[in-house]
């Protein structure tokens, strides 16, 4: 069923997902290194023990920071995890950046873990939307309904703040991380995306990070780059000498120009379809 016409669920305990889950057998977990896919990992580990699996994809479109948040949930919760390549590039679809590009990539992916998950006798596939997901443009959620992936979290109407209670009860590392998602989020619709760019975005934004702010995006649209941190953070990015130094370092990435976002983070891009 496609992410606008699904029906929601009223909220459930976690003792009713985790029964839910226990009920469909041997699942494979897709784990990003998020808060949303690591609580369905706590979930489906309690539901099934070695019997769940957690697969995160590494890939040019995934930052080194959320593989390693994804190994150190992994080795809390104590789920088997495995690591598997994955490289939407292969795709023209997908290098050419067009509104839709998460259709391309989560269409790679699925292949991916799905493979994984059959070679394993896995049956089911379980992924970390949730409700408040259902409201954004998000053709890479039409691509996982295609490939018969579950949302446990839709299912028991989980909203943001449901889940990162729930993880905060679980003692889960990154309960109160901000969101992340896949680095050519970044690029505008329309910009071609390759490897070199992908890996610029990652720099620029380990960069920024370095100098001590939580949230971070490096959003580009051709040659420029727009730095946004978190509202509360931009007096103290703004403020020199650390203005003129980090967007100096990050100029050097290659970059011609580099803007600090004056509104601070927002949830869009340089004229994107709202990236996260």
């Amino acid at each position: 069923m496609e992410p606008s016409t699904r029906a929601l669920a009223p909220a459930l305990e976690p003792s009713a997902i985790v029964e839910r889950i226990r009920a469909g057998g041997p699942a494979l977990v897709a784990l990003s290194g998020g808060v949303d896919s690591s609580l369905v990992a706590s979930f489906a580990f309690e539901a099934l023990g070695n019997g769940a699996l957690a697969v995160t994809l590494v890939g040019p479109a995934v930052s080194s920071s959320e593989v390693h948040r994804a190994e150190a949930v992994a080795r809390v919760i104590g789920i088997p995890h495995v690591l598997r390549p994955v490289d939407p590039l292969a795709s023209a679809e997908y290098r050419a950046n067009p509104s839709d590009r998460c259709f391309f990539c989560r269409t790679a992916e699925t292949e991916v873990l799905r493979s994984e998950a059959e070679a394993r006798g896995l049956r089911q596939y379980l992924d970390g939307v949730h409700v408040d997901d259902l409201g954004d443009d998000r053709p890479g959620l039409v691509a996982m309904d295609r490939a018969g992936f579950r949302h446990p979290l839709v299912e028991a109407g989980f909203r943001k703040a449901d889940v990162r209670r729930e993880a905060r009860k679980r003692a889960l590392p990154n309960w109160d991380e901000p969101s992340d998602a896949c680095l050519a989020s970044r690029v505008r619709h329309g910009v071609p995306i390759t490897p070199e760019l992908l890996r610029r975005v990652e720099r620029g934004e380990a960069i920024v990070r370095a100098a001590g702010f939580r949230r971070v995006r490096v959003r580009v649209d051709g040659e420029l780059a727009r730095i946004e941190v978190d509202p509360a953070e931009l007096p103290r990015l703004l403020a020199e000498p650390m203005a003129t130094e980090v967007t100096g370092s990050v100029r050097s990435l290659g970059f011609r120009a580099v803007e600090i976002d004056p509104r601070g983070y927002h949830g869009g891009g340089v004229g994107s379809s709202s990236p996260p």
